[in-house]
């Protein structure tokens, strides 16, 4: 198999507020068609840094990829209102030279893991309707997927939460919490 399409092995884990600033330089980092398809239309730098600084403020849940300490992908669960309901939304970036190796299809799993243990029923993504990779994603994971005025919404029903998938995710966030202390602890060594 050729190294373009191996398989992700690396690190997944929730960010923290206190690492906006990893999310922002990925987001940065996205080429002109990443920013496209993250955000369904071409976007500026400012604009970025403008989301990245409030996303948490608005009660998203942040899952990122690693390669060594960089996020190179990203998946962000995010409520539709003030409260977490029964409707939330599910967006996806992937940095151009970390795709197909099968990021976002891990990413979109802890999103509905997520979205499953808050009590959602309805997971909605958009997605422009080139962007094939992630229809098929969004498929693989059972969504159903309509096409509307040159963009393709898909709809997942997570199932209900159960003993395994909260202890899976409160183990993840334990590791993911640990991981996030010694990298921030690295950081603040190499700062000084």
């Amino acid at each position: 198999m050729s190294d373009q399409y191996r398989h992700w092995g690396g690190v997944i884990r929730k960010l923290w507020p206190t690492e906006r600033d990893k999310f922002r330089d990925h987001l940065l980092r996205l080429d002109t068609m990443g920013r496209r398809t993250r955000f369904a239309h071409t976007v500026s730098d400012r604009f970025i840094e403008d989301y990245a600084e409030r996303v948490f403020d608005m009660g998203s849940i942040i899952f990122a990829a690693f390669d060594g300490g960089t996020i190179v992908a990203t998946a962000e669960l995010r409520r539709l209102s003030d409260r977490w309901g029964s409707d939330a939304e599910a967006a996806f970036s992937v940095e151009t030279p970390h795709q197909r190796r099968g990021i976002g299809t891990a990413l979109m799993g802890r999103v509905i893991r997520s979205a499953r243990n808050r009590g959602i029923r309805h997971l909605y993504m958009s997605c422009l309707s080139e962007n094939v990779p992630m229809q098929s994603i969004a498929r693989r994971h059972g969504a159903a997927l309509r096409f509307e005025y040159g963009e393709v919404v898909g709809e997942l029903v997570p199932t209900d939460p159960n003993y395994f998938s909260l202890l899976g995710e409160e183990m993840d966030d334990r590791v993911g919490f640990a991981l996030a202390v010694l990298d921030l602890h690295g950081r603040l060594i190499k700062a000084a």
